[in-house]
């Protein structure tokens, strides 16, 4: 194999979810585009690697200090959506059911993994918070053994904001799961989240 190619093909395969495989592929496919539609491609990432910043209020990726969402004065301000990556924002975004703003943690906590609430953005939400604008917080975190520790870290540090609303998202049987096929806890969830049929 030439050296150029595995080059490309050892840097692509760095991307998560990218093997050796799809990296060759991606590769081949490099080399078949035109000259300007790769470079204009490259120029893109290095922009957007160098240029990206985080929103100083909420930590959702931004071209500026500010990002959309939280400058949209259309949005409803005092509810607050916790989520741990922009890549959950982008999720919930996608559903256009949600006109509230965001708080990105950057992750859960994971001792194993090194990373402690300090690690996270937990201060820029309770800054937020402590500014008396929000009335409610709803918690949309992964249903892992850290999303819990985080989430019960987090009841915790919004318990001294006496008027504050916190709420999480429901947990349970996803849409067109089998029954028989559903471990315990997503049961149990669903049973403790229940709602009445209209």
């Amino acid at each position: 194999m030439s050296k150029l190619l595995d080059n490309v093909v050892n840097d692509l395969s760095r991307l998560p979810g990218v093997g050796r495989r799809t990296a060759l592929r991606l590769a081949m496919h490099i080399l078949k585009m035109e000259r300007e539609d790769v470079a204009t491609m490259t120029q893109s990432i290095d922009d957007f690697r160098n240029n990206i910043c985080h929103c100083a209020k909420c930590g959702n990726l931004s071209d500026s200090e500010v990002c959309e969402i939280c400058s949209d004065t259309s949005r409803d301000h005092t509810t607050v959506c916790v989520v741990e990556q922009v890549s959950d924002l982008l999720s919930v975004e996608k559903t256009g059911q949600y006109r509230g703003v965001y708080n990105v943690l950057g992750g859960v906590i994971s001792p194993m993994q090194g990373i402690a609430p300090s690690d996270l953005k937990i201060d820029l939400l309770l800054d937020r918070i402590a500014l008396g604008d929000v009335r409610e917080v709803i918690i949309a975190i992964s249903a892992s053994v850290e999303g819990e520790t985080t989430l019960f870290y987090l009841m915790n540090s919004l318990r001294k904001f006496s008027n504050l609303k916190i709420t999480t998202i429901a947990r349970g049987i996803g849409f067109g799961d089998e029954l028989e096929y559903v471990d315990e806890h997503t049961i149990t969830q669903a049973l403790m989240n229940r709602r009445a049929v209209e």
